[in-house]
């Protein structure tokens, strides 16, 4: 039986002959001067094709110098020496010098070690209550890491799988010190490129382990729009198929029949959802096979010649060609062509299979993959990590973690430390799975973190009391979960261009820290905190407010510059590490100097997250800026229909803003309109002074100042989406710290004694300077973590 999906196999990919060093049984490919092959077998017949790992070795041929004897050879690079005495690999017989180390000790690679790094990612977070062992990555503080590809699978030249031969030596040696972002991006040149997203994955994801009936699913889904909650995705977990069947038959874990009593025409709800702008993925656990009472258990079983008669089982078998083949086209094929979008590969059954050394997971993920793009859809799954390479598998299910604080706190770091495996797409439970304990606090912080992570997906047991709805956590938390629901749907343009950005220019969404900063400690010790996209730093609140404060706090390092909160238009000046203090209804997200965010405004109540007819620009002051907003379909094959929109600002005595579309413009509206809003900025005074040109033609602009959100607000009316437009905004300057403002309505939240309100609003009226005024403070109250609230205000 046939692959549809395999009549074009990955090519093979040898490497340049000018970059080999060969000798009878061990052979060295230099791939980049950081970059080298390092392969040894004893039958001297070395391995060209791709593997599970490993799909491009067609490097350009670096510089590199090779000196060569009968006993020894070199191989010597700008940044590494490799030394190989001839004969069988051994820590003896083969090391690397990362040259140019960090220390005296710690810069040489023996054969056989693992050095350290700073961490990769894991399988899985199943039962996770915080922190897990993580797996090794690619970037390291010594500069060097190596990559065993010796057990993969080989990729044949039809599409399928091959066992290595036993003994094989496979390992590529990474040399690039901390350019963390030149060796994930030759990690992808290596491994293959991450695929481009369809546009649907970055909204909301709604996802519950629960019976849902047609009608209550889509009252659910009612409900959501009429409280204008949107969600892009609906995930209908394993009770979307039979589960209550006979005893004959096993247990109900696997399933491909619709479960009619709950859902009596399937068909019906899926154009449903379809219509209010909603994909669908349903939930596999394929591990039990397929058992005699599925729909289309005879046409399976008489393709693969099982007896019906006896109803005999289909084993699930991912070794066999044949069974995979038909797992597609008699299990899969007929549901996606009754609107099934995607899969959600729930695979919970270890990493054994009938072939040694075949993983049932990595196959699932690579085959699903290739199938699901088979008629030019983007390729899209959900299923857990499956090692090296998986990048190319979108999206992550992490697993199900713990309802805790502990969580929580363990998510960012670990979905930042993925990137240095190049794995940058983990959707996790938001708001946690199981077990813990209902708090409403922990659910909104989590939802925040989710709006600024890879993919949002709110996620929860069957339990009674621990479904996700904004409406179960009380009035407050509801209107925050709101808010932010929506926020995740407006900031589609910008993680849309991040995905675009990822898979042309090789940048995972999430980063951590040291990728931009490697040589400050501080990018280091602050684990948590990670760039969201190349305009944002993103500062995760993992932990509970104070009763006293009634905000919670962060430890933020700023690097050097200027740096805005995107919510509240507060400029902290860079080079330090603050504690930062928010209510319920902040999160710290800063602007860099000279950021520019698009944002989509959103029809009310709906789902659409099509390229919009109206963007909402924020833009930060404290230096220019350009960025280049990506649009095409959103879906189908990646082609040449594509427009990029290049905003730029410059902000020099005078502060100006362009915007210019090119490319395939047929793939957006036929108008466009424009909200400007300049955050961070002092009140200009005359706003007259502002001009909004087209094309000579001056625009009817309204300009107003936003003197509690320290913003100008630039509204420009629709016009065609080809049109070139100029703003001139004269000279506008920083917003200072507004903290004599701002003081009031912090200390009137404070759960503190009314004596110290009076007493510190009675030096804010009399000193002289912030200086002054902290000092005062400090010497006044005796709770350190009121002062360290309003230290943030005076000394941003």
């Amino acid at each position: 039986m046939a692959f549809p999906f395999l009549n074009d196999p990955l090519p093979p990919v040898p490497a340049p002959s000018a970059s080999v060093i060969r000798g009878k049984n061990y052979r060295f490919t230099v791939l980049t001067e950081r970059l080298v092959r390092i392969e040894y077998d004893e039958t001297g017949a070395f391995e060209d094709r791709p593997t599970q790992i490993t799909v491009n070795r067609n490097f350009e041929t670096p510089r590199f110098s090779l000196t060569e004897d009968d006993r020894d050879i070199q191989i010597r690079t700008d940044y590494f020496e490799l030394r190989y005495r001839k004969g069988p690999f051994t820590p003896y017989s083969l090391s690397v010098e990362k040259l140019g180390g960090y220390s005296n000790h710690d810069n040489i690679w023996h054969y056989g070690e693992t050095p350290p790094t700073l961490k990769g990612t894991s399988r899985t977070l199943d039962k996770a209550d915080g922190a897990i062992a993580l797996e090794e990555g690619l970037c390291a503080r010594a500069g060097f890491a190596v990559l065993d590809d010796s057990s993969s699978l080989v990729i044949r030249e039809d599409g399928w799988v091959d066992r290595r031969r036993e003994g094989v030596t496979d390992i590529y040696y990474f040399a690039y010190g901390h350019d963390f972002r030149a060796c994930i991006r030759d990690f992808y040149r290596l491994t293959g490129a991450p695929p481009l997203l369809p546009r649907y994955a970055l909204g909301n994801w709604w996802s519950r382990y629960f019976a849902y009936t047609q009608e209550g699913y889509q009252e659910l889904m009612e409900r959501f729009a009429e409280k204008d909650m949107p969600f892009s995705v609906a995930v209908l977990d394993m009770d979307w198929h039979v589960t209550n069947i006979e005893e004959r038959y096993g247990r109900g874990w696997t399933g491909y029949t619709w479960n009619t009593e709950l859902f009596p025409d399937h068909p019906a709800l899926l154009r449903w959802l379809h219509d209010r702008h909603l994909r669908v993925t349903l939930n596999l656990h394929p591990a039990d096979g397929i058992k005699a009472f599925e729909k289309m258990y005879r046409p399976m079983a008489e393709a693969l010649e099982v007896d019906t008669e006896k109803e005999d089982p289909i084993p699930f078998d991912v070794s066999d060609r044949n069974f995979m083949a038909a797992y597609f086209k008699f299990l899969h094929h007929p549901l996606e062509a009754e609107g099934v979008d995607f899969w959600w590969i729930d695979w919970q059954s270890g990493n054994i299979s009938r072939t040694e050394g075949l993983d049932p997971l990595w196959m699932l993920n690579h085959y699903h993959t290739l199938d699901i793009a088979r008629d030019g859809k983007r390729p899209l799954i959900f299923s857990r990590y499956s090692g090296p390479g998986s990048h190319r598998y979108p999206v992550g299910f992490s697993g199900d973690t713990c309802i805790t604080w502990d969580s929580l706190d363990f998510q960012p770091y670990f979905t930042a430390t993925a990137s240095n495996i190049g794995y940058g797409w983990w959707s996790h439970d938001i708001g946690g799975h199981m077990k813990g304990y209902k708090d409403n606090e922990l659910m909104v912080r989590w939802l925040q973190y989710g709006v600024f992570s890879p993919v949002n997906r709110l996620h929860c047991s069957n339990s009674p009391f621990t479904s996700k709805e904004p409406w179960n956590y009380g009035p407050e938390a509801e209107a925050v979960m709101g808010r932010y629901l929506r926020l995740r749907h407006e900031l589609v343009p910008y993680i849309y261009t991040m995905n675009r950005r990822c898979t042309a220019e090789l940048e995972p969404l999430v980063q951590p820290m040291y990728y931009s900063h490697p040589e400050h400690k501080e990018a280091y010790t602050h684990p948590n905190q990670y760039w969201f996209g190349s305009e944002l730093v993103i500062a995760p609140i993992t932990g509970p407010a104070l009763r006293e404060t009634r905000r919670a706090a962060a430890d933020v390092w700023l690097p050097e510059g200027t740096w805005t909160d995107i919510f509240t238009g507060t400029v902290y000046r860079g080079g330090k590490t603050i504690r930062v203090w928010r209510p319920l209804s902040e999160y710290p997200v800063f602007a860099k100097a000279g950021a520019i965010l698009p944002l989509a405004r959103r029809e009310p109540g709906s789902n659409c997250i099509d390229n919009p007819a109206e963007l909402e620009l924020l833009v930060f002051p404290g230096g220019d800026g350009t960025f280049t907003l990506y649009e095409d379909s959103g879906e189908g094959a990646v082609g040449s229909r594509f427009a990029e929109t290049e905003i730029r600002l410059t902000a020099g005595n005078t502060v100006s803003l362009s915007i210019s579309p090119r490319g395939d413009l047929s793939v957006l509206p036929q108008s466009r309109r424009y909200c400007v809003r300049f955050r961070g900025f002092k009140d200009p005074g005359d706003l007259q002074g502002f001009r909004a040109e087209s094309g000579g033609e001056v625009l009817d602009a309204v300009c107003r100042y936003d003197s509690a959100a320290r913003t100008l607000e630039v509204d420009l009316p629709a016009l065609p989406v080809s049109r070139e437009i100029t703003i001139t905004a004269g000279t506008l300057r920083q917003a200072e710290a507004l903290y004599r403002d701002a003081f009031i309505s912090i200390l009137e939240d404070m759960q503190i004694s009314y004596e110290l309100k009076d007493e510190i609003l009675r030096i804010l009226g009399t000193a002289e300077s912030p200086q002054d005024l902290l000092a005062s403070i400090s010497a006044a109250a005796d709770d350190p973590n009121v002062i360290s609230v309003l230290a943030e205000m005076i000394c941003a």
